[in-house]
């Protein structure tokens, strides 16, 4: 669960120009002394509420250094929904404007692979092992012909499904188009996974890209995944998890992003982080 920037200005109220403008209206003493006082608590309470809530009074969650950069590392990752009281003014849009996108099912059976993967617009290859090859003695048995595997330039992650139909009584596997993973949106500390990093879940194959960011991941290593019902982000809970980096996100498109709205503090660290000035980062309280 994470907080977002967006907090409603402060408003300023001056008590003791409402106190003035009473005191100009001729009035009795008593009467004058008792909206005076009136005015002035609900003046002190109207400001106290106007400040509840906003960066100024919220700290910052404690600083963690960064993880080393690597295209495997092992990150806690929470969860979060549009549904959840603090997201509701935002509806179900992510940090850059757009729609927040949940994963698609989970595969099972993603591999931790270090062979080069290749892009494709904005999908990428979940590599898999080829199936075991029937074996036999018999020489003039006709083999199965294998495919030597060779770098491609562009490649595709997709997923294909089978159904078995049946023709003449007989069982006949139908493979319908392949179509590309669902990319699930993501929430991180920009100055960690830049805008536009695309990560897959080694536990369940799922593909998320970093599109959204909140108060609590600031100066934190903690991904926030997002899930399409209440019911999703509660099953997920918060839990460490092996991620693979398929394509790491432009740290100078996140930096001009974030530098227009550095007067909050949790983006203020994430600016600052991307700056090379960690130490700074993390004294920011």
């Amino acid at each position: 669960m994470k907080e977002h920037f967006h907090i409603r200005p402060q408003r300023k109220i001056s008590v003791a120009q409402l106190v003035n403008n009473l005191l100009i209206t001729p009035q009795s003493p008593l009467k004058n002394t008792r909206l005076a006082i009136v005015v002035a608590l609900a003046g002190l309470s109207a400001i106290l509420l106007c400040s509840c809530g906003t960066t100024g009074m919220h700290a910052l969650p404690a600083y963690e250094p960064p993880l080393a950069k690597s295209d495997f590392q092992r990150v806690r990752t929470t969860a979060y929904t549009h549904t959840e009281s603090d997201h509701l003014q935002f509806t179900n849009h992510n940090a850059l404007g757009g729609e927040l996108q949940a994963a698609g099912p989970p595969i099972h059976r993603a591999e931790n692979t270090r062979l080069p993967l290749e892009i494709e617009g904005d999908y990428r290859v979940a590599s898999y092992t080829l199936a075991p090859q029937p074996f036999s003695m018999n020489d003039d048995e006709p083999k199965p012909t294998v495919r030597k595997a060779t770098r491609a330039i562009t490649t595709t992650t997709t997923t294909t499904i089978r159904t078995v139909k049946g023709v003449r009584g007989k069982r006949v596997v139908v493979k319908a188009r392949a179509q590309p993973p669902k990319i699930g949106s993501a929430a991180a500390d920009w100055s960690r996974w830049p805008v536009g990093t695309t990560f897959r879940l080694l536990s369940t194959g799922q593909i998320y890209r970093v599109d959204d960011y909140g108060w609590a991941l600031a100066g934190r290593n903690t991904i926030d995944l997002y899930m399409a019902t209440q019911a999703d982000m509660n099953a997920w809970g918060a839990r460490e998890e092996p991620i693979q980096i398929l394509k790491w996100g432009d740290s100078e498109e996140s930096l001009r992003f974030l530098e227009r709205h550095q007067d909050y503090k949790h983006i203020r660290r994430m600016v600052l982080e991307l700056q090379g000035k960690e130490e700074a980062a993390a004294q920011l309280q």
